[in-house]
């Protein structure tokens, strides 16, 4: 069987052969190169890819992306949906969260959200022929007010990025010129791949097999199950699948073999390494390795884009009022530059349109932002959602900030009704799954209560796993954090890093009260 590059390891190689299989039943033959109609056969083929980090379940997708990409099947993105043919093969590239899908979009993956899949976009007539025609799927057009130097720079960044919102951007376009709505999807889909799928919950999946008759799970079973509700089960939604529709990746890539990072990960396996041989082991990577570093304190520099992990709320809370008093944010109000997490949207049912719009833009449960400064109306904000393809984004908000002696949290926003947010400069090992960042505070004396508490999750001691998930969110440095101390910020909270442009959508909230 012909396999994409010479490259690929044993694991790798049958994994991708897995897939290849499973995509031949679908119409699909990578090795003779043919594509046939969509099946419209009921219910949904499932096949999971697992293994731990530093295994190539990224690398092994995006082969497999490009792969079919280069056969002729189209890649529907939460952008754009190109002219629906019946002769036309399509792919989903998905993950949980908006930061887990720009992991991969900066390996030149084009990925979406779950979120932005189930849905479909209504489109403006006059911008769709432009993304017709970056799709191959149209002539150049011609629009009244845009440059043919715009187009071209449209073209460019196509080409580049292989995203519609990037291509309008720079041909001077936002997202919410092209896109006016959303609504639910109807229509099934035809393949789809799933990254970070240890974050999926049984009614997520239940979704995905309604809409993909093709689906291929990439999951690490090392990482923390979803929280679900009492009596609805644990575990991940991939361990339930039979043998034969699993492949594990067991082995560890050359490129990955001296990352000290995910040697410190995968030591965690071991069953002779307790929590103080750990720490002992942390201690001499640090010597001898910048990538690791034994902190005597949280560094509150880093907190505004890269929230330390803790795995007590109590922890959380007190971290986060340390990070303000450091910054002098007045108890009133916030800061400009402040991080806050999305905890959901506050909507009744009939804006229901509203909360498809604001969810497609990226505030989800979850979603990491930034805030940039009142809005023009009172209980708006206007904000940076990090990962987002469009991330200036306005809302009318309800920002809690939680208090340390357990009173009400204290509400500098207050709209009647929006985007609900949490502060962000620190977060639960539990939510930080699906993302990552350059550099990772992991507070350590949380984990060494974990351990001291002697909690076992799926056979393995919960210590491990909350250690195991900490680590493994770091790209280039980890930081682990053993004394309750905050190091003094070396200046002001600022946002002239982010991406300079005008807030794409406004929610209307209070304009739609009875």
């Amino acid at each position: 069987m012909a396999l994409p590059a010479h490259d690929l390891s044993d694991d790798q190689a049958e994994a991708y052969d897995a897939v290849t299989e499973l995509l031949r039943s679908a119409g699909i033959d990578l090795d003779q190169e043919m594509l046939t109609p969509a099946d419209t056969r009921d219910g949904s083929s499932v096949l999971a890819i697992t293994g731990k980090a530093g295994s190539g379940k990224t690398l092994l997708l995006a082969r497999l992306y490009h792969a079919l990409e280069e056969l002729g099947v189209e890649v529907v993105s939460g952008d754009y949906e190109g002219r629906r043919r019946k002769d036309r093969r399509t792919l989903a590239i998905l993950a949980p969260t908006n930061k887990a899908a720009s992991v991969l979009r900066n390996r030149r993956v084009p990925a979406t959200t779950i979120h932005r899949i189930l849905y479909t976009p209504v489109y403006d007539p006059e911008y769709e022929t432009i993304a017709d025609w970056l799709a191959g799927q149209g002539d150049r057009p011609e629009i009244e007010g845009l440059s043919d130097e715009a187009l071209e720079r449209a073209r460019v960044s196509y080409e580049n990025h292989r995203s519609i919102p990037a291509a309008l951007a720079a041909a001077g376009l936002r997202g919410s010129d092209f896109i006016t709505g959303w609504k639910r999807r109807e229509e099934p889909l035809d393949i789809g791949f799933v990254d970070e799928s240890s974050m999926l919950d049984p009614k997520q999946f239940e979704d995905l097999q309604e809409i993909f008759p093709t689906l291929v799970l990439f999951g690490d079973p090392a990482q923390l199950p979803p929280v679900q509700p009492k009596g609805e089960g644990t575990g991940m939604v991939f361990e339930a699948l039979p043998p034969t529709r699993r492949r594990e990746l067991s082995r560890i890539h050359r490129q990955d073999a001296d990352n000290p990072i995910l040697d410190l990960a995968h030591a965690l396996a071991d069953p002779n390494v307790d929590f103080q041989r750990f720490e002992d082991m942390i201690q001499d990577a640090a010597r001898s390795d910048t990538r690791v570093v034994w902190a005597e304190r949280v560094e509150a520099d880093l907190m505004a884009r890269s929230p330390v992990l803790v795995w007590r709320n109590a922890t959380r809370i007190r971290l986060i009022h340390a990070f303000r008093a450091a910054y002098g944010a007045p108890e009133d109000e916030l800061l400009e530059g402040e991080p806050l997490i999305c905890d959901g949207i506050e909507l009744p049912l009939k804006h229901r349109k509203k909360r498809l719009d604001l969810e497609a833009r990226g505030l989800i449960k979850g979603a990491q932002v930034i805030y940039l400064g009142p809005g023009r109306r009172p209980g708006f904000s206007r904000l940076h959602v990090i990962g987002a393809e469009d991330p200036q984004v306005s809302a009318a908000s309800i920002v809690k900030i939680e208090q340390q002696d357990g009173e009400e949290p204290f509400i500098p926003f207050a709209a009647r009704m929006g985007a609900t947010f949490l502060h962000g400069a620190a977060v639960t090992i539990h939510k930080a799954q699906g993302s990552q960042w350059d550099r990772v505070q992991v507070f350590a004396p949380d984990l060494y209560a974990a351990a001291r508490m002697g909690r076992v999750e799926a056979g393995q001691p919960l210590w491990k796993r909350l250690a195991y998930v900490a680590i493994t969110r770091a790209e280039t440095q980890l930081r682990w954090v053993v004394r309750n101390r905050l190091a003094k910020p070396s200046g002001a909270l600022r946002i002239d890093d982010l991406q300079a442009a005008p807030a794409a959508f406004t929610l209307e909230a209070e304009s739609a009260d009875p």
